[in-house]
């Protein structure tokens, strides 16, 4: 989850779905969705093949109480909390703020960040070495 839902947490969730397929249920969302992703994160979620699925959605408490696992990126305390979920808040640039290398950095960062939650979720996941 973060703020408008329109780079960060997509991005995520397409490495999520990419690499561990239907293993996962991945939800992104944003607590001030915008009117669509960043023109900058568009050919990000187009290499990662996320479609028609990659669009600002709100965030609502029943996709948080029906996760395991809720990861925010910069969205503060909107995201509510409920006892029992595992909550990560992953530090990560803004890409709307971001230059096209500096776009590429982020995409990089997250990719790593999902990797390593799979190897925690999903240990006998076989992942790529490198990103598709």
């Amino acid at each position: 989850m973060c703020v408008q839902n329109a780079g960060r947490s997509q991005i995520a969730a397409a490495l999520l779905h990419r690499y561990a397929g239907d293993k996962v249920v991945v939800r992104s969302a944003g607590s001030a969705p915008a009117a669509s992703v960043h023109d900058a994160v568009r050919p990000h979620l187009d290499a990662l093949d996320a479609g028609e699925a990659a669009f600002p959605k709100p965030l609502t408490d029943d996709a948080v109480r029906a996760s395991d696992v809720v990861i925010t990126m910069g969205c503060g305390d909107v995201c509510p909390i409920y006892p029992g979920k595992r909550y990560e808040d992953w530090q990560v640039g803004d890409p709307a703020l971001a230059s096209e290398a500096g776009v590429a950095a982020i995409v990089d960062d997250i990719d790593g960040r999902v990797r390593e939650l799979l190897r925690q979720l999903l240990p006998d996941l076989s992942l790529p070495a490198t990103r598709p």
